[in-house]
């Protein structure tokens, strides 16, 4: 097994004697690279941002910002890592540094303040000015009609929904933004999408009796999962990450499966759409592009652009939280997931995948290898979030909306809750009080008074029983004021 390694600002570095458990964050500062820097360490301010070449979907790469504090170090083994300090490009002996557009535009229009922020904000720039069809689909320009999340140069403010700026200095930085142009043909960053990405490597690090290791194949992973049942599996590592950084768990064998091959499939066949486990939700949104309109609608309010880079349906399913944003969502577009071991695969769909807090009928050594959605989709949908901020945050209640409506009438419904009971459900009594129903005002109404009804809220410090109730009622109630004019129309 050849040794873990890393390139970093195109300089390849071993990772040992790193940890296991030690992430990108911490590796890159102890090599004296303290542009990336440390504000919470669970993936919510994005002062940690850095660059990783990934599998693009428009080129054969992108370059695509992650949270440096959730990631294993040891899960870049062969990667490649552009951090703030290595978008400047060095000068002759005795000068200084040329400037990167991005830092260039955030510098001249006062983006900077106290500092702290400005070179995790300058990654996720980076990456959104790297994405290739960004130009393809610019904003409004200066006195037309206002779009306040893109700019005229194409640029999408939520590629920055991840990063806090505690000065409160969101203008200027929204004009450097919205300023920055587009990469010129010598750019090495942009050149480099032109070629295909890091193959993934198999991995087998071990320090300290503690090991990371990446299988090279699913059936490498069935079989060490069965050999190790005491395996911790990640993907994008947004929620175990957030377990070693504040809670100081640690692992004796951590498994990666994010690169496996039998778990990044995206197929759209005629009776369903097979979505990999280990897609992140970023790639799933921009293949998809608006195909499934429930999971479009999902995306944007799921977390940050940062987390989405990362984060996988798999793990959302895998952890059985019962605040998850996707399982509401999957539940009301009846999907099943397909879980998979040594032995074999076994479809279930996910109505009866969880069993109760943070418990599902996945079995020991079985991996979530895909998501599958039936065909053809309910034309009524909506998302419904209820949270204390509008982006990056974790659900009050979350409901999903599927709806068949035919001449007026509710030819069939399926509605999925989150943050209710302690697990994601489906809300049959309500489905049914609308299923054969006329889409009317009097129908909404005591369906509404149904889906209030539904599952077990309970009070905490995000919401209390009584208001998840009363959101429940409403989101039904929201749903018929938002359709009524396209049904009848």
């Amino acid at each position: 097994m050849v040794a873990a390694r890393i390139t970093v600002n195109g300089k390849e570095a071993p990772i040992s004697p790193a940890a296991p458990h030690t992430t990108v964050l911490d590796y890159l500062r102890e090599r004296g690279l303290t542009g990336t820097k440390e504000g919470c360490a669970e993936g919510e301010c994005g002062a940690c941002s850095v660059l990783v070449a990934r599998p693009g979907v428009n080129k054969p790469t992108d370059w695509v910002a992650v949270n440096a504090c959730l990631v294993p170090v040891a899960a870049l083994d062969g990667q490649e890592v552009i951090t703030s300090e290595g978008l400047a490009t060095a000068g002759e002996p005795g000068t200084q540094a040329v400037l990167h557009p991005v830092q260039e535009e955030m510098a001249v229009r006062g983006g900077s303040q106290c500092g702290y922020c400005t070179p995790g904000f300058i990654c996720s720039m980076a990456s959104e000015y790297y994405r290739p069809d960004r130009c393809a689909h610019p904003g409004p320009a200066d006195g037309a009609d206002s779009d306040s999340e893109h700019g005229p140069n194409g640029f999408d403010l939520h590629a920055l929904s991840g990063n806090l700026c505690r000065c409160t200095g969101y203008r200027p930085i929204r004009d450097a933004a919205f300023a920055v142009g587009t990469p010129t043909e010598d750019d090495p960053l942009a050149q480099r999408r032109e070629q295909s990405p890091p193959e993934p490597v198999a991995t087998e690090y071990t320090q300290d009796d503690s090991a990371f290791l990446r299988p090279s194949s699913l059936a490498d992973a069935l079989r060490l999962l069965r050999e190790r049942p005491d395996a911790v599996v990640v993907a994008g590592s947004t929620d175990w990450g957030v377990e070693v950084n504040i809670r100081s768990r640690r692992a004796n064998c951590v498994v990666a499966v994010d690169r496996l091959p039998e778990l990044r499939e995206l197929r759209v066949e005629s009776d369903s759409i097979t979505i990999g486990a280990a897609q992140t939700l970023t790639e799933i949104e921009r293949r998809l592009d608006g195909s499934v309109p429930l999971l479009a609608e999902l995306f944007p309010q799921f977390a940050s652009r940062l987390i989405r880079n990362s984060a996988t349906l798999g793990g959302n399913l895998g952890t059985g939280s019962p605040i998850g944003d996707s399982p509401p969502v999957l539940l009301a577009l009846e999907a099943s997931v397909v879980l998979a071991d040594a032995d074999g695969e076994r479809e279930v769909p996910l109505c009866d995948y969880f069993t109760g807090y943070r418990q599902s009928v996945r079995r020991p050594g079985e991996l979530i290898r895909a998501v599958r959605i039936p065909l053809p989709l309910s034309p009524v949908t909506a998302f419904h979030k209820i949270a204390k901020r509008r982006f990056d945050d974790i659900s009050s209640v979350a409901v999903a909306f599927a709806l068949d409506i035919e001449g007026g009438t509710v030819r069939k419904a399926r509605i999925g809750l989150g943050g209710v009971a302690a697990t994601p459900i489906r809300a049959h009594a309500t489905e049914a009080a609308l299923e054969g129903k006329p889409w009317t005002a009097e129908t909404v109404a005591a369906a509404a008074r149904v889906l209030r009804s539904q599952g077990t809220p309970m009070d905490d410090h995000r919401a209390s029983a009584g208001y998840r109730t009363a959101m429940l009622g409403q989101s039904l109630l929201k749903l018929y004021a938002r359709t009524t004019e396209a049904v009848s129309s």
